[in-house]
């Protein structure tokens, strides 16, 4: 079974991340038992979703890990002019959610472990599908517990987020956090006797955007990525019942996507300074103002070197002369710092199409991705390193 065959049984799995992606689990499961590999299955603490380890060849020294997420994002009110949980093929492209981000490399990969059937391999190859890595990769950080638990740590591992096939090194890391600004209601014909907590977060907002200015004028700089230093992004604000009403809750969601020399906690303290600074000037008004950050979540940024033997190999692979790195985050960063495992990014497709109505993955790239990794099984049966 090839690989864009595979790919057309995992785009027909709806994993949107809100979802189970167990019925796609079952099937990676029952696709590589029946080629004679064992693998196993690590469910979330609900029992909804889980993740799948396997392990091809020798058990007894660490291997080369492709690491890959089964989760996409939603079609809710995207206008997709092709099915999205049916793949169609046309022009060269392979169209479907998920296709480029990142079930292609995926089906790549599956089809990978199925060649390994026929394959004596003296160094192992192993696999991770992860869960909810679209909501902050969060999924994969139980199936690294295992592996922390584990004899043998992987000496490497590719993470198949679309590259076009080039070798990326490094990433931002990633801050999400919620700041909940409290005022004091009232009517609204009172206005000016409560404390509107509208108000409050957008005065909390010029304070993002105040550091986002610092950050751009002052800030770290990265030059191999296309925004250079640390970006703050707010995303979504809640607030408000009624028109009439002045609303005592205000909650403001924002993020901090670092470069590896900033540090996203001593920016967070730097916001939190200015949270606390806008509450005392608004508790002359209500006692109870008050502006309360929480971290939702993290992930840290990757920064594998360049010179690396890692990425060295890696290049090898493909047989690309230079290295890049991508604007998204990925699990490769977890996999570093948590398992010591250097990880490159490197996948079929662009993430220019992920995410969007009609996202495809080419054929071209497909097929790019199917010879580096013919190429890795050819080395691993070899003995690398």
């Amino acid at each position: 079974m090839d690989s864009t065959t595979i790919l057309e049984r995992l785009i027909a799995f709806p994993t949107v991340s809100r979802d189970s992606n167990l019925d796609l689990i079952g099937y990676a499961a029952e696709f590589l038992g029946a080629n004679g590999i064992a693998c196993q299955i690590i469910p979330s603490a609900d029992g909804h979703k889980a993740n799948l380890f396997a392990t091809i060849g020798p058990a007894d020294r660490p291997g080369v890990m492709l690491s890959g997420h089964t989760d996409v994002v939603p079609v809710d009110g995207q206008n997709w002019t092709l099915p999205p949980f049916a793949m169609t093929a046309r022009d060269g492209k392979l169209f479907g959610r998920g296709a480029a981000d990142m079930k292609g490399f995926v089906a790549s990969a599956l089809a990978a472990c199925l060649k390994t059937s026929k394959m004596q391999l003296r160094t192992p190859l192993h696999l991770a599908l992860s869960y909810d890595e679209e909501v902050g990769c969060l999924g994969v950080r139980d199936l690294i517990e295992m592996l922390n638990a584990a004899p043998q740590r992987p000496l490497l591992c590719i993470v198949g987020e679309p590259t076009n096939m080039q070798v990326a090194t490094g990433h931002k890391g990633k801050l999400a956090a919620r700041a909940l600004c409290k005022g004091r209601e009232g009517h609204s014909a009172l206005a000016p006797l409560a404390l509107n907590a509208i108000h409050l977060g957008c005065d909390f907002v010029r304070a993002l955007r105040d550091e986002q200015d610092r950050l751009a004028r002052d800030g770290a700089r990265d030059g191999d990525y296309d925004i250079s230093y640390t970006t703050v992004h707010v995303g979504k604000i809640n607030a408000g019942v009624a028109l009439n009403i002045v609303p005592n809750l205000c909650q403001v969601d924002f993020e901090i996507r670092n470069v590896a020399a900033d540090d996203a906690m001593v920016i967070l303290d730097r916001l939190r300074d200015a949270a606390a600074h806008i509450a005392r000037d608004a508790a002359s008004i209500a006692a109870e103002a008050a502006i309360d950050i929480e971290i939702t979540n993290t992930y840290p940024g990757l920064d594998t070197p360049a010179a690396s033997e890692a990425v060295a190999f890696v290049k090898s692979l493909t047989g690309a002369n230079n290295t890049m790195k991508v604007a998204f985050g990925t699990e490769g960063g977890l996999f570093s710092r948590d398992l010591g495992t250097p990880a490159v990014v490197c996948g079929p497709g662009s993430m220019a199409q992920g995410h969007k109505p009609d996202e495809f993955v080419s054929v071209e790239q497909l097929r790019r991705c199917d010879e580096m990794l013919e190429r890795l099984l050819s080395r691993l049966a070899d003995g690398w390193p």
